[in-house]
């Protein structure tokens, strides 16, 4: 498989986002504002036939081998393997991180997720045998994971290499074709790691079109939402909403992660240059432009001003500039204008009385790019009247507020609309599982950060206006299924369901005293209840067989 990055195009057209009506996605480096190129912003026309061409291909699919799979992810995870600057390179090109960020996000994750499956995947969906209970104790019961057929995916921009690939393991694993539509603001890269998928298909046999990467704006991605069998979204609350509102038009499943407020709450008792370091790097991974970022950072008073002093001594150690023309350790703000929003949210906690302490500084930036960059920042003195401690910002700014109880701090990391995750940091460990468990979110790690995400076979998502369904692990494997419930018998022929005669019909006139003696000889609380249960029900059954071989030889 031989990929490479294509040259820049000399046509550029004006800076500015474009909208559907244009045809073309434009695509540029967020780090120099260079133009990469365009896409087509596919019609609902298109999308159909792209997602009926995915249909034909998974029937055929869903009859492959787990070794087939295998075959196909060990593929893949030998070419990211051998290939991670390229992978990277294209990454920081069309979101602006760095590829220190890239590695982190991109390439460990989707190795982890690919050697999880490849280790347990098929384990999770052979089906799993139940208990038939009181009743049934003649049968055999067991849950069978089916494919669900077309399997639709609109991510988002900040991860392109792992959004796209995330959905696409579960989806063609468990059997299913696949249809992701990537950001209007990573499409660039997006198609560029489609290649990469496409190679790793062909060299196991599988059918053309088995995953399809599309491109476009809302109207692309509500054709698509409008055709398939089950959505995946990964995005803000309100295109969420949205998104279910089409789906509701056809009832399919849907998978929501819509973003997340998380806090990060640092006790009294902790290391605070080891907890410093952490929470720096939850707080600038790829210029906190990250779905499980932490944003709301809580520190216990008798820590607060040490802690507060060593975050600041980190931060202003760290440079921001263009990932790929320097030794830079925090890259560019990937959306156009979402810098204004940052710098908005400042301004409102300076207004309402927090105080910067400590910002990073930039390097060479580009004329045309300078609105790309923004300063890693720590402020403190904030609190929950201000928008910074209430909205996602999906930046590099670390709000650092005061606490004084571990009730306290629950209350205050649980004051949010969102509730994706939560990292509690605390010397005795036994003190941060209990205020992590108060904390009603989807997602905790203790005595760290972002580890639930390392850990594959967990399932990853959120609650309130962080989403709901999950994906990854057990259950995001599984939520791409069709999650059938079979009941066999056991030792078929010689023993069959045959309905008792008293409730054969036309029903015998003892018919409910059968059914009362029987529920009780099942669920009786004590042996003798179901003994002297169990009498009447053979006494029952005993006059009904006489009755009816008295009619025999008559």
């Amino acid at each position: 498989m031989f990929l490479q990055l294509t040259s820049t195009p000399p046509m550029i057209p004006p800076r500015g986002r474009t909208q559907q009506s244009d045809k073309k996605v434009q695509c540029y480096e967020p780090a120099t504002m260079k133009y990469l190129g365009y896409f087509p912003a596919l019609t609902p026309d298109e999308v159909e036939e792209r997602v009926a061409q995915a249909r034909k291909a998974q029937k055929i699919w869903a009859k492959s081998n787990f070794k087939q799979r295998r075959h196909f992810l060990r593929i893949l995870l030998k070419y990211i393997i051998e290939h991670q600057k390229l992978i990277c390179e294209v990454s920081s090109r069309d979101t602006g991180k760095t590829m220190v960020d890239a590695s982190l996000g991109e390439i460990m994750t989707t190795c982890e997720k690919i050697t999880w499956l490849l280790s347990e995947g098929e384990r999770w969906l052979k089906p799993e045998y139940r208990s038939c209970g009181r009743s049934m104790l003649h049968k055999i019961s067991k849950v069978e994971f089916h494919p669900l057929g077309v399997i639709g995916a609109i991510v988002s921009w900040n991860y392109p290499f792992h959004n796209i690939f995330n959905p696409m393991l579960a989806a063609v694993f468990s059997g299913n074709s696949v249809v992701i539509k990537v950001s209007e603001h990573a499409s660039w890269s997006g198609c560029f790691y489609f290649r990469i998928i496409q190679a790793a298909l062909a060299a196991v046999g599988a059918p053309e079109n088995l995953v399809e990467v599309i491109t476009g704006f809302s109207e692309t991605g509500e054709a698509l939402v409008s055709s398939v069998d089950k959505i995946i979204f990964v995005g803000s609350p309100g295109v969420g909403k949205m998104i279910m509102r089409n789906a509701s038009e056809t009832l399919i499943p849907v998978t929501l992660e819509l973003g997340g407020k998380d806090a990060f709450i640092v006790c009294e008792d902790v290391d605070i240059p080891h907890v410093a370091q952490v929470a720096v790097r939850a707080a600038l991974q790829s210029s906190g432009q990250n779905c499980a970022g932490a944003e709301r950072f809580y520190v216990h008073r008798d820590v607060y001003t040490s802690f507060v002093n060593q975050v600041a001594k980190i931060v202003k150690s760290v440079s921001a500039g263009p990932p790929l023309s320097g030794r830079y350790d925090m890259g560019a703000i990937c959306l156009q204008e979402h810098s204004e929003k940052l710098q908005y949210l400042v301004d409102d906690a300076i207004d309402k009385g927090a105080e910067i302490v400590a910002r990073g500084s930039f390097g060479p930036l580009g004329e045309g790019a300078v609105d790309q960059f923004f300063p890693p920042t720590v402020l403190i003195n904030v609190n929950h009247t201000m928008k910074l401690m209430q909205e996602e910002a999906f930046g590099p700014i670390m709000p650092i507020m005061k606490f004084n109880t571990d009730e306290e701090v629950v209350k205050l990391a649980n004051d949010s609309r969102y509730g994706l995750g939560c990292a509690v940091f605390s010397g005795r460990q036994r003190r941060a599982k209990e205020i992590a468990s108060q904390i009603h979110c989807g997602v905790a790690a203790v005595n760290d950060f972002a580890s639930t995400y390392m850990c594959q076979s967990l399932p990853f998502g959120g609650v309130k206006d962080s989403g709901f369904g999950r994906f990854a692990g057990v259950e995001g494997l599984r939520a791409c299924c069709l999650v059938k419930s079979v009941v066999e018998d056991r030792w078929w022929p010689y023993i069959k369901t045959k309905i008792p005669r008293p409730i054969q019909y036309p029903v015998a006139e003892n018919g409910f005293e059968f059914q009362v003696s029987l529920v009780e000889t099942l669920y009786g609380l004590n042996i003798w209840d179901r003994l002297r249960a169990l009498v009447n029900v053979l006494k029952i059954i005993s006059e009904h067989n006489s009755v009816a071989s008295s009619k025999r030889n008559d």
